[in-house]
């Protein structure tokens, strides 16, 4: 059956998510309730045998259908891989790991529909339920860069983010292939005047696998130096 014209399109970037795989797939299913919604998922590079569990279980999924980078190049360049293959008016990402219900793709879509200006806003998580430390991190971060960039950037890597495809169409050329590019969007959305609309999510434990960023200090103090340098590099643009 043919689909209807392709009204959002989600990208959802799997780097040794194998075990994960399977389960947001079954999620989406049980949440999209409508012929106008695609699930991109992304093999970043994968060295599990996620490109084999996606080969396997995506053609089960109608709404489903899978990219692969052969070569992982980092967070960022997954993501705007999948953008650039996206057909939705509007596009966006979540996670894999399970830590954002499927669910709150759909509620964003829902938000952004109601707006009297679609085509100038952006919808992005508010993550709750995350453990003490973890929002401290936040906040410290937050902080430093609302007050480095001089606009008000909060809980930058929260998830999904929903926009239209025009304001990726006109950044995109700019992304970072880290995980710079959520504070990217959030920053470039701010300067230009984009309305930016944050709704709660609830942020629960990862199922499987680990994060590649959040798991342990060393890999929050290799986030936090990258974080800073790109922000420099933003300010300078200013």
């Amino acid at each position: 059956m043919a689909r209807e014209r392709i009204k959002l399109t989600i990208i959802v970037p799997c780097y040794n998510e194998s075990k994960n795989i399977p389960l947001i797939l079954e999620k989406f299913s049980s949440v999209i309730n409508r012929d106008d919604i695609e699930v991109l998922l992304m093999n970043n590079g994968s060295t599990d045998n996620s490109e084999i569990v996606l080969s396997e279980i995506v053609p089960n999924y109608s709404f489903a259908r899978v990219v692969n980078v052969k070569v992982n190049q980092g967070y960022g360049f997954g993501i705007t891989s999948g953008l650039n293959e996206a057909k939705g008016e509007f596009i966006g990402y979540t996670h894999a790991d399970m830590q954002t219900d499927p669910a709150d793709v759909l509620k964003a879509l829902e938000i952004i529909e109601q707006q009297n200006n679609p085509k100038n806003c952006y919808v992005k998580g508010d993550r709750k339920g995350r453990a003490i430390f973890d929002q401290f991190f936040t906040m410290g971060m937050s902080a430093f860069e609302s007050m480095y960039l001089g606009k008000k950037l909060w809980d930058i890597n929260a998830q999904p983010n929903i926009f239209h495809k025009n304001f990726f169409e006109t950044i995109k050329e700019d992304c970072p292939k880290d995980f710079s590019l959520d504070l990217y969007f959030l920053y470039t959305a701010q300067k230009r005047g984009v309305n930016i609309i944050r709704f709660d999510v609830i942020f629960p434990e990862r199922l499987h696998g680990e994060s590649s960023w959040n798991d342990g200090l060393a890999s929050k103090w290799k986030f936090i130096k990258r974080t800073i340098d790109f922000s420099m590099k933003l300010k300078k643009e200013l």
